[in-house]
């Protein structure tokens, strides 16, 4: 359906808030209601204003070029200078309804803004900023609701010198998205306020961190549980307590199960003191009685768990050695025995496994493929993914949207964080504490650690078929307390994550804390 002409007042609405720009840009000959080279394979090579397209701003630092995603060529925003520009197409003649916008993109960081938009839709302007990802391309989505039939769909970027994006293959169709997970792990908290810590607000007012966390828009609160730690700390009763506050906020609880004494993930899985003797067969029944036992509790106290995870970073297996990947057929019967109990107790709680490695696709599919083999029951799949560890946004953006397609099972982050700054608040060494450990493109800012979490956001967002569920930023609450270290037998041991919590060492909440109100 195309538009014979563009009034004045169709062609205002593209612009940009905040561009100084001196002339409106030549107007398209007509508006199509359906996205027009949206691969910008049209006009080929070095077009100043790919077919199909407008141009405001400083418009030579638009241009199409060579090296696409899928065919021969791209849309690049570039200048030797510093630019704002805006590459944009009108759409008319659109039925009413939610759409969602797809494109792939890569940038090589840097720009004050480089994002997608879908705006002039009806109703508030939805934006999706750019990844930083200079090697391989990652596709992101921006879902708008059109009530008017038309909709302008923008690539904007207000840039330093030399900055540059690449976008390509673009496509708008019906649709939505958007995250129903956006939380955060909380599990240090009871022990911090035990040991002193505040908890404030951003403008500095003292108050409840759950509370603080809840405003911001967080809706889940994952806590682990260990089985008889040394300190008391993240047991049954603890674990209890800190449900009834996550639930009085209005939010979703996921338990993350160790069945440990102390931390479990790919380096160690190690049995409990009172179950270091038991043999495969009791075993068995030890994950069956410890899971049942902790989620029964919640469910008698009025809080249910929305969702378990049976085990925490079980790339080499779990409760070691009987439950070890050398091993899939008791793995696998261990496996079962939790998600069994889990369901035993509410049959709607999701039960998910956790690996580590979120950039691994080898190593992922290796492991479910393994379980799937095996028989092991689950019903989401939760991947940690530490950008200076665990490969680039696009490995993780591979290994992600694999996992979902291939056992056709939701897929959420189970553990993310990133830093604000590097130098340390207690004598302990912080674990990411120099320069070269971070991701390229990401500082160790208030500002890096916001889009950081807001990235791996989007990546999460445009997972196919709507099947990823959300993101858990890792040890939000987790402050440097004396006394609220790494080790629970050790009352002296420091913390060494508290450059990546969600508040400062101010104590205040942090502007990452804006993740929480991503779609």
């Amino acid at each position: 359906m195309f538009h014979p002409r563009r009034t004045l007042r169709a062609l205002l609405p593209p612009l940009v808030a905040g561009l100084a720009l001196t002339a409106l840009p030549a107007p398209a000959a007509t508006a199509a209601s359906t996205l027009t080279n949206g691969g910008f394979e049209d006009g080929g090579s070095g077009a100043a204003t790919p077919n199909g397209w407008s141009e405001y701003g400083d418009t030579g630092a638009s241009f199409s070029e060579p090296g696409g995603r899928s065919g021969g060529h791209r849309l690049s925003h570039w200048s030797s200078s510093a630019y704002k520009v805006e590459t944009y197409q009108y759409l008319s003649g659109l039925a009413n309804g939610n759409y969602r916008l797809t494109a792939w993109v890569r940038s090589g960081g840097g720009q004050n803004a480089a994002h997608l938009a879908l705006k002039n839709c009806g109703g508030a302007e939805q934006r999706t900023d750019l990844p930083v990802s200079a090697g391989g391309w990652i596709r992101i989505v921006v879902p708008v609701r059109v009530t008017n039939n038309q909709c302008t769909v923008s690539v904007t970027s207000d840039a330093n010198a030399g900055n540059w994006i690449n976008v390509d293959d673009l496509t708008l169709a019906p649709g939505t998205s958007g995250l129903s997970v956006k939380g955060a792990d909380i599990s240090s908290l009871l022990k911090s306020e035990a040991r002193g810590g505040v908890y404030r607000t951003a403008s500095g007012t003292a108050g409840d961190p759950v509370a603080i966390l809840r405003s911001a828009g967080m809706n889940y609160a994952r806590l682990k549980v260990w089985v008889n730690p040394a300190d008391g700390y993240n047991d049954k009763a603890r674990v209890l307590a800190m449900a009834k506050r996550v639930k009085a906020r209005g939010m979703k609880l996921l338990v993350d199960f160790h069945y440990s004494d102390s931390w479990a993930d790919p380096g160690k899985q190690t049995k409990p003191a009172a179950w270091a003797g038991h043999g495969y067969g009791q075993l068995k029944k030890d994950v069956y009685d410890h899971t049942y036992d902790v989620l029964s509790a919640l469910k008698a106290q009025g809080t249910t768990a929305d969702m378990v995870q049976i085990g925490n970073e079980i790339n080499g297996g779990m409760l070691w050695n009987e439950g070890s990947t050398d091993n899939w057929p008791q793995l696998a019967g261990l496996l079962n025995s939790g998600y069994d109990a889990a369901k035993a107790v509410s049959p709607s709680t999701v039960a998910a496994l956790h690996l580590a490695e979120g950039g691994d696709l080898d190593g992922t599919r290796w492991w479910f493929d393994n379980a799937v083999s095996h028989g092991v029951r689950f019903d989401a799949i939760g991947l940690s993914y530490y950008g200076y560890w665990h490969g680039t946004l696009h490995d993780f953006q591979t290994t992600l949207d694999d996992a979902a397609a291939r056992y056709r099972k939701p897929v959420f982050v189970a553990e993310t964080a990133y830093p604000f700054r590097l130098d340390s608040e207690d004598a302990h060494e912080n674990i990411i504490d120099r320069a070269e450990e971070l991701v390229p493109g990401y500082p160790a800012s208030t500002a890096g650690q916001t889009r950081w979490m807001n990235d791996v956001a989007s990546i999460v967002e445009a997972v196919p078929d709507g099947r990823g569920l959300g993101v858990f930023s890792w040890e939000a609450t987790w402050t440097a307390r004396t006394g609220n270290g790494w080790d629970p037998a050790d009352p002296s041991s420091g913390n060494g994550w508290e450059n990546q919590a969600l508040f400062g060492y101010d104590d205040r909440a942090l502007p990452a804390t804006a993740w929480f109100r991503h779609r």
